[in-house]
């Protein structure tokens, strides 16, 4: 028996839930199905979801799928060619919504000790813990207690308090050429 009876055997095991046959068929035919998803989507990221979703297809109506000439590649093309076209017409949809979104200005600093100013606060909060530097943002630059800014983070209160000091004092080492306002937190409950 050659490799077409073969196939055919193969899948007639498939249409009866075989998955180590139908395995078998997508070695078989994987190669050849990513080579057309590759020269209809140009990338390797998108010709692989191609070929997982032509698979996935085959799987689900392997009770009605027909082969020809005692073959399931045929078919699997077709559904390559169809799967690729919704593909791209999906991409196309998604960039011009994008598009037609308004744009927000950039917002820039008023002058370029301001701009200095934010990228040295920004490297500065990225060299705190994470939890410190969330505290900081959180009180200081969103306004919240510290009471509300440890529910968000899982701290409670008193260790907010003790890390969010700490955090501000090593702010204002690094930053207190730049005279940063250093208002206190809010100290109100929890909501």
């Amino acid at each position: 028996m050659g490799v077409i009876d073969n196939e055919a055997e193969l899948w007639q095991r498939a249409r009866q839930d075989d998955g180590w046959a139908f395995a078998q068929i997508f070695d078989l035919h994987r190669d050849r199905i990513h080579g057309h998803a590759l020269s209809l989507m140009g990338n390797l990221h998108d010709a692989d979801e191609i070929v997982a979703a032509a698979f996935f297809e085959l799987w689900r109506k392997r009770r009605t799928v027909v082969l020809v000439d005692r073959s399931v590649r045929p078919w699997l093309l077709v559904a390559t060619v169809n799967l690729s076209r919704n593909a791209r017409r999906s991409t196309a949809r998604y960039r011009r919504l994008l598009q037609s979104l308004p744009h927000p200005e950039p917002v820039l600093a008023h002058n370029a000790e301001q701009g200095e100013a934010s990228l040295r606060l920004a490297s500065s909060l990225g060299r705190l813990a994470p939890d410190d530097a969330a505290l900081f943002v959180l009180t200081a630059l969103e306004g919240l207690s510290v009471a509300n800014a440890a529910q968000t983070i899982g701290l409670k209160p008193g260790t907010a308090r003790v890390r969010l000091h700490r955090a501000r004092a090593r702010l204002r080492a690094e930053l207190g050429d730049l005279k940063p306002d250093t208002r206190p937190a809010m100290e109100g409950s929890v909501s």
